[in-house]
């Protein structure tokens, strides 16, 4: 396996897509409510990235996708296909996944958002997500298994009895959208993997209310639950450094140190 270690000129790039990426996701928060529908989030989000970013929507043409965003409500895992048919309702909990490219350099990140008023079920699993995300985050320095991402996950959302996806992972990332290594969000192997600084990844959980299981649709992108149960997930990318973690995608609006020392 040939992990690439980025140059300080790759990773300035890299914040600078980042930093877009998760700028997509601040603008279109105030859009998700009940009544619209996701094809209008996308069409949104890609009139942001091209006409005021100036960047490229990386996901357009991937492997003959044909929109800007991956948009996945309630029991919709990942990948699931922006329609102007499919309009928010009360309560739901959605996924906006996107990836941006500008200078040549891929910053992909996503989150949940709830329609309207929340459930307890999906406001919890949300919460529960995202802190899975953060504690993976919190541990990663040079030095460590790149499985210790996996098992803190998983270790944390088995407490609350959810259940982390295992067919999908992150990956690394930069002037390739999907790169080595594969980033798995449960424990198991990595094949030896030892974490460096100049690494740049993805760290994707995807956590279940139920069974881990999936299924995927007839169209070929969108996978659900297997067991018709809840799904969340949230996504940023990292940078490995000397000392700890740089987190290339955050939000100005999130409770969550940038950089982390240890």
């Amino acid at each position: 396996m040939s992990i690439k270690l980025k140059t300080p000129v790759e990773i300035e790039k890299m914040r600078i897509a980042g930093k877009l990426a998760a700028e997509v996701l601040e603008m279109i928060e105030p859009y998700v409510k009940p009544g619209i529908s996701t094809g209008e989030l996308d069409k949104i989000c890609y009139e942001y990235i091209v006409n005021v970013q100036k960047a490229i929507p990386a996901n357009i043409g991937y492997s003959g996708y044909q929109h800007t965003s991956c948009i996945s409500i309630n029991d919709v895992v990942c990948h699931g296909i922006p329609s102007f048919d499919k309009k928010l309702k009360d309560g739901d909990i959605l996924n906006i996944d996107v990836t941006v490219i500008k200078d040549g350099y891929h910053g992909d990140t996503s989150r949940m958002y709830i329609a309207g008023k929340p459930t307890i079920a999906g406001e919890k699993l949300c919460q529960v997500t995202q802190e899975s995300l953060y504690e993976a985050i919190k541990i990663i320095k040079p030095g460590i298994r790149l499985k210790e991402i996996g098992k803190t996950i998983q270790k944390y959302v088995d407490k609350f009895g959810f259940s982390s996806v295992r067919e999908y992972c992150g990956h690394g990332i930069g002037e390739v959208y999907h790169d080595e290594p594969q980033v798995l969000h449960y424990d198991a192997d990595d094949g030896g993997v030892i974490l460096k600084p100049g690494m740049t990844f993805t760290i994707e959980p995807m956590i279940n209310t139920g069974d881990w299981r999936t299924r995927t649709m007839k169209d070929g992108w969108t996978v659900k639950t297997k067991d018709h149960g809840l799904s969340a997930q949230y996504e940023h990318t990292i940078l490995v450094t000397e000392n700890g973690v740089e987190v290339l995608t955050l939000r100005s609006n999130e409770d969550f140190p940038r950089i982390i020392e240890h």
